[in-house]
């Protein structure tokens, strides 16, 4: 089965660190550009960072506080999130796409409140 599972998300105090995963099943995570997502109440899915083969993107709003890094052994990719703040509350999708395939997880609550 083909699927990509995200884990990692909770409650954090402002201030406060999470890493996310995202593993995948079913398929070799290494040969796809993987972007993390995310969607807060009442607006539209952004994206939030990506990883290709040579090299990453980060929104400017999370560049300095976020990190996007895979380990290829546990065909996972990590978003590491420091500094979070508020407004990094969310639901976080996993996205792995090439040419003619592309998957997303379920999504991972990510909550920065005191």
């Amino acid at each position: 089965q083909l699927q990509l599972v995200e884990s990692g998300g909770g409650l954090v105090q402002p201030g406060g660190s999470l890493r996310l995963s995202c593993a995948a099943s079913g398929f070799t995570l290494g040969y796809y550009t993987v972007g993390w997502f995310r969607q807060a109440p009442g607006k539209e899915r952004e994206a939030v960072s990506c990883i290709s083969s040579d090299r990453t993107y980060y929104r400017d709003t999370v560049k300095g506080r976020f990190t996007i890094s895979r380990d290829n052994a546990k065909n996972t990719v990590y978003l590491q999130m420091n500094s979070l703040k508020p407004e990094d509350t969310a639901v976080y999708y996993c996205n792995a796409h090439r040419v003619l395939h592309d998957y997303w997880g379920q999504g991972t609550q990510v909550t920065v409140s005191s």
